[in-house]
């Protein structure tokens, strides 16, 4: 990680952990917003209008977080006004790095080699984990933004007079209900696998596994009662959020991080639900199970050989049946 300014010490997947084994995670550090008008949003300052050809996403495909604000451009038909470029699955002794594997991009802007050197750019005294995503501006030369939350919600409205869309992932009339689900779907599940594969004692394992699947449980329940998806016929930040732990559930989690009671392949209406989102225009795009397994196979500490599984050939049918 990074401390105030230079790297320390090799990458290591388990950020902090407290008196009980829990895996704690990182808080993201950099928290400005791009709004229609270029005032301040909800958290940082203002100054970052939104302009075509101005902003920059940096992503890994393996990354939960990360592919929620790449689904997010996708659905609000941002593929124009922010291009994107995608770091190496593996995360090697200095984090993200750049190029050097099938997908993976050389950093147009600066020809850094790791992601932590736009850290440092951006602040030359941070300290802390470099992680994905990261919304950079171009025209500052600074970095916006790297809360996955905060770029889907601002790719929702801040382009809307550039890119006009019917579809509103955070509408104010579900709001609160959306955010209520939202953090008890983050503690249980989005998280949840990550505190069951990172947990260091047997009890905060147990717990966590157990988070994950009475949360599962209740999705599925959910959307028995009120389908297609999770606050009814429209589609919410809620379900992207929901769809990025589902997709790398069966193919990732289900092995590396132990989450093996079920696979989300014996949950009937989880499985339609996913296979739904999966089919929407352009999410197909925002999915590369490649890199994904090679990334969560690749963590040491989890997997010291580094072999990875070849299936489960649901998931690759799945994919296949979306790509078209």
């Amino acid at each position: 990680m990074l401390v105030d300014g230079k790297w320390t010490a090799d990458w290591q997947p388990v950020q902090k952990k407290d008196e009980k084994g829990r895996f704690v995670r990182q808080v993201s550090g950099f928290r400005n917003w791009i709004t229609p008008d270029g005032s301040a949003g909800p958290t940082g300052t203002g100054g970052f209008k939104a302009e075509p050809g101005r902003y920059r996403l940096y992503v890994a495909y393996i990354c939960p977080w990360a592919s929620r604000t790449l689904m997010a451009r996708e659905l609000k038909g941002l593929q124009e006004m922010i291009p994107v470029t995608v770091v190496n699955p593996t995360l090697g002794n200095q984090g993200w790095a750049f190029g050097g594997y099938p997908g993976a991009e050389e950093d147009p802007l600066f020809a850094a080699g790791h992601l932590h050197e736009l850290y440092t750019r951006a602040d030359p005294h941070y300290t802390g984990r470099a992680t994905v995503p990261v919304l950079w501006d171009e025209k500052l030369g600074v970095m916006v933004n790297n809360e996955s939350a905060d770029i889907v919600r601002m790719f929702d409205t801040a382009f809307e007079h550039l890119v006009p869309s019917d579809l509103r992932l955070y509408p104010q009339d579900l709001a609160e209900e959306i955010d209520v689900l939202n953090p008890r779907i983050y503690d249980l599940l989005n998280n949840g696998v990550y505190k069951a594969g990172f947990a260091s004692t047997q009890e905060a394992y147990d717990e966590a596994v157990e988070g994950v699947f009475t949360m599962l449980g209740e999705l599925e329940e959910r959307l028995g009662n009120q389908g297609p998806y999770l606050f009814g016929e429209r589609l919410t930040e809620t379900d992207i959020r929901t769809f990025v732990t589902l997709i790398r559930f069966d193919a990732a989690y289900h092995g590396i991080f132990k989450t093996n009671r079920r696979q989300i392949a014996d949950y009937p209406r989880l499985s339609a639900y996913m296979a739904r989102i999966l089919h929407l225009p352009g999410i197909i795009k925002t999915v590369n199970m490649d890199h994904i397994t090679r990334g969560y196979y690749s963590i040491k500490s989890l997997n010291p050989t580094g072999i990875r599984p070849t299936g489960p050939a649901h998931v690759a049918a799945l994919l296949a049946s979306a790509a078209g």
